[in-house]
């Protein structure tokens, strides 16, 4: 309900007066209390504050490459339900060779999870490159 009412001021105050707002929120907060860039801006070498995601150009690219390549973390979970399904398909026609069908499950499993570490790991890099 006080949504309408603030959309509805929204209309009677000034375009100017929304610039400066917007300028007032991009900037950081040290720089706007000191009057001079903080430390940390000349180390990081750009703006921190509300205005830093947009100084990035490729952010929505590489979200959506780390999204992607996510996926086959699913096809890692698929490939390990369908190793112990085949396991215990394996022990039910073949009881006596228990010992050896588990040793080769956790073989694969072992595969399998060392591909979801690196699938993770390059999601990763995708993430935080530019």
């Amino acid at each position: 309900m006080a949504l309408l009412p603030a959309v509805r001021a929204a209309r009677i105050v000034p375009r100017s007066a929304v610039a400066a707002c917007q300028r007032l929120m991009a900037v950081p907060v040290s720089e706007a209390k000191h009057g001079a860039a903080a430390p940390s801006s000349a180390i990081f070498g750009g703006p921190i504050g509300l205005g830093a995601p947009l100084a990035r150009r490729g952010a929505g690219v590489s979200v959506l490459g780390c999204a992607i390549a996510m996926v086959a973390v699913g096809g890692c979970a698929q490939g390990i339900g369908q190793l112990f399904a085949a396991l215990v398909v394996g022990m039910a026609r073949n009881p006596s060779m228990k010992e050896d069908l588990f040793t080769y499950t956790l073989i694969g499993m072992g595969f399998l999870e060392f591909l979801a570490i690196v699938v993770i790991l390059i999601a990763g890099l995708l993430l935080y490159s530019e």
